[in-house]
């Protein structure tokens, strides 16, 4: 009987502590009503070092917000081109994205940051993304588009390549190079003498391949995440953009946040960039390895000849879109 007594007090203490269990609240991962779930979309593969930044930023936010906010990473396209993604951020369907020049054709002073020769190597470059100018621009960005830029990570520079040996611009005559579709670009190719064939990078490789175009310009990490060494001949080290990929963000997305969301975002982003901008110059020097080991010859050329060719385009862009801006980047130099 004293058994059976003990045995029931056990269960009924058993049962209040389950029960007791069950009304505890969940944690904001544990119940889907509490958790945000943001969408970032990018162009580039999953080997990419955009991607692992990305990576890095998702697990980032994840851990500042304590599980209150999940970004999902879209690589290769999945949500479309950059134009697209900007596009979508504006209406909200994109939450975040990591876009390049394509951004002029929403703002147009970002069309001076793509023009050839336009920064005279990585510190340059630096210096402005990352003092008053380069905010000052995110914030008129934000304004004109309702995208806001979160930060500003750094990419390897824009280099030919071509199945033709190209050591001057004399030697540009008549070649086909894909560019992006940027004012900046299109016209500093034909400047330099080639003939500019705007189209997305998705469309580059089969190009190349059937003879559409006989050459592209990219970070050398680009070319081989998308196999170029296999359909081209030269790697001509222009060294005529750096470049740089800005994380951006929806505004209609960020005004939904609470206030210390926001600021995780914010602080995820930076410390994202730092881990990317770190992570893209190992990519870029394995890439060149790639390319030598692929068989591509790896060119040198005197870039002063190019650049004196492109100032004409400069001097039109700059009293186009902002010659204050152009000349804040000059005298940073």
């Amino acid at each position: 009987m004293k058994l059976f007594k003990n045995l029931s007090i056990f269960l009924i203490i058993s049962t209040v502590m389950v029960l007791a269990g069950c009304t505890q609240p969940a944690s904001s991962e544990e119940n889907n009503e509490d958790v945000t779930t943001l969408r970032l979309g990018h162009i580039q593969n999953e080997s990419h070092a955009w991607h692992q930044g990305s990576e890095k930023f998702a697990e980032l936010v994840g851990e500042k917000t304590n599980g209150s906010v999940q970004v999902e990473i879209y690589p290769s396209s999945t949500l479309g081109s950059d134009r697209d993604l900007v596009e979508g951020m504006q209406i909200g369907s994109v939450d975040f994205a990591l876009v390049a020049g394509v951004m002029s054709n929403f703002h147009q002073p970002y069309a001076l940051l793509e023009l050839p020769y336009m920064f005279q190597d990585l510190e340059h470059l630096e210096s402005f993304l990352y003092g008053d100018a380069g905010e000052q621009l995110q914030a008129d960005t934000l304004q004109k588009t309702g995208v806001r830029g979160l930060e500003f990570w750094i990419r390897g520079p824009r280099q030919l390549t071509t199945n033709k040996l190209v050591e001057s611009p004399a030697d540009l005559e008549g070649i086909k190079i894909r560019t992006p579709n940027i004012e900046a670009s299109v016209e500093g190719w034909t400047a330099m003498g080639a003939n500019p064939t705007p189209m997305n990078f998705s469309e580059v490789y089969s190009s190349l391949q059937t003879g559409v175009i006989d050459a592209q310009e990219n970070p050398v990490s680009f070319s081989t995440n998308a196999q170029i060494q296999e359909v081209q001949d030269y790697l001509v080290k222009t060294n005529h953009v750096y470049g740089y990929v800005q994380l951006l963000m929806s505004d209609k997305t960020y005004q939904k946040l609470n206030s210390s969301e926001q600021q995780a975002v914010e602080e995820a982003a930076l410390e994202a960039r730092q881990y990317q901008n770190e992570l893209v110059f190992q990519e870029e020097e394995e890439a060149l390895q790639v390319m030598k080991d692929a068989g591509v010859e790896v060119v040198e050329v005197d870039t002063a000849p190019f650049e004196e060719l492109v100032q004409p385009v400069h001097d039109r862009l700059a009293d186009e879109y902002g010659r204050d801006l152009y000349e804040t980047i000059d005298n940073l130099r």
